[in-house]
C-alpha cells in the first residue's frame, strides 16, 4: 500500500541497528518532530524533551513499523502525539492564555510565518491555536503545519477521516471566531 515511501528503507536499517540511519533520520525529521511537539504542548523546552523521547522510540521500536498500515511519516507523527500527550497527563499542565509568554518558534530561523505574519498577529494566532481544545489543535497542526492529507492526519491520531475533517471545521470556526473578535 506505502510502497513509495521514501523512508521505508530508513526504518528498516533503524531496526536492524543501523546507527547512521537512525542519525540520519534524525537529521531528516528533527525540525518536523520540533515543530508538531512544539505546536501542540506550547513550550520550546519540552518539545525538545519530546523530540528525544520521540527518537528513542523511533530507535526501540522501528521493528514494529509495518509498511502496510502507515507511511513512516505517519507512524512518527503518531508517536509524537503519543509523547506529548504522555507528557501533558502525567504533568497535568494546562496551557493558559492569559498571562503566560509563548516562545512561537521552535526553530531559531525564520518561518514562513514570521515573514508573511507581522508579530502581533503571529503572537494572536498562536494564542488562539494554543486555546483550542487539545484534539482540534492536533488536526490542526497535522493538516496545515505538518502538511499531513486528512487521510494521514486520521491515522495519526487514530480516528477516521470524517473526525479529523470535524475537528478541522470547529477548529478553523473557533479561530474565525477568536481572532475577529480580537480574543486570540
Amino acid at each position: 500500500m506505502f510502497a513509495r515511501d521514501p523512508d521505508a528503507a530508513l526504518i528498516r536499517r533503524i531496526a536492524e541497528g543501523d546507527e547512521a540511519a537512525a542519525n540520519l533520520f534524525v537529521t531528516r525529521k528533527l525540525h518536523r518532530v520540533l515543530a508538531l511537539a512544539h505546536r501542540v504542548c506550547g513550550d520550546a523546552s519540552e518539545a525538545e524533551d519530546i523530540a528525544q523521547d520521540v527518537f528513542i522510540r523511533v530507535w526501540k521500536y522501528a521493528g514494529s513499523w509495518k509498511k502496510d498500515d502507515a507511511k513512516v511519516d505517519t507512524w512518527l507523527h503518531r508517536i509524537v502525539l503519543n509523547v506529548c500527550h504522555d507528557r501533558l497527563s502525567t504533568s497535568h499542565r494546562r496551557y493558559e492564555v492569559g498571562g503566560m509568554e509563548l516562545d512561537a518558534q521552535a526553530d531559531p530561523g525564520p518561518t514562513p510565518e514570521d515573514v508573511l505574519l507581522g508579530q502581533s498577529t503571529r503572537d494572536r494566532v498562536w494564542r488562539a491555536l494554543q486555546a483550542l481544545p487539545a484534539r482540534q489543535r492536533e488536526a490542526l497542526v497535522l493538516s496545515y503545519y505538518q502538511d499531513l492529507s486528512n487521510a494521514d492526519a486520521a491515522s495519526a491520531m487514530q480516528i477516521s477521516v470524517d473526525a479529523v475533517e470535524s475537528l478541522l471545521a470547529r477548529a478553523r470556526r473557533t479561530l474565525k471566531e477568536r481572532l475577529l473578535d480580537g480574543a486570540g
